[in-house]
């Protein structure tokens, strides 16, 4: 029984080391695709669809990327960042936010209310790009947390500039908000 105890705590603690090294630096994203719903898409008559998603598409402009949780508690943690970015207006035409909403990891019974939330804030920003991960595709390819919210800053090269798995602090909204603007500056 202790050995079974210690096995289990060697195997997540190496888990944990290996989904640290998934997401580096002034590197990419890891490859991954999201063909289960995918990316939120609205025709040109107003109306939503999906298509496959490839994170492969994430060059060519500045962005942040936030993964979240299919929960309202995930959405919030990093509420502050979204609004800085908001009040910042970068311009369409070079920057871009992705959001990534893992539904496998949503309150059970509450599908209906993520797709709807997710529908919501595709219609009020057109321009931003929304993809529902309902198998959970993109945290395991990434390696990251449950019930979380991560954000990874972009360059236009889709290099990493910046990753916190977790709720940012007040010097760590600053520091994204700064990075975005110099990169768009570039």
């Amino acid at each position: 029984m202790i050995k079974n105890y210690l096995l289990l705590i060697c195997l997540l603690g190496v888990s944990a080391v290996a989904s640290a090294e998934n997401i580096q630096l002034n590197q990419s994203v890891p490859a991954v695709s999201v063909t289960d719903k995918g990316e939120l898409v609205m025709n040109n008559d107003g109306k939503l669809d999906y298509q496959p998603w490839k994170s492969q598409q994430l060059v060519g402009k500045v962005r942040t990327i936030q993964h979240i949780a299919g929960r309202s508690s995930a959405k919030e943690l990093n509420a502050p960042l979204v609004e800085a970015i908001k009040q910042a207006k970068f311009p369409h035409d070079s920057y871009q936010t992705t959001t990534i909403i893992n539904t496998d990891d949503a309150i059970f019974g509450t599908g209906v209310f993520v797709k709807n939330s997710v529908e919501d804030s595709k219609k009020e920003f057109p321009y931003s790009q929304f993809i529902v991960d309902s198998e959970g595709t993109v945290k395991n390819a990434w390696g990251l947390k449950p019930e979380s919210s991560a954000i990874i800053v972009l360059d236009n090269q889709g290099k990493v500039l910046f990753f916190k798995d977790g709720e940012l602090n007040t010097q760590e909204v600053q520091k994204v908000i700064s990075l975005l603007v110099s990169s768009l500056n570039q």
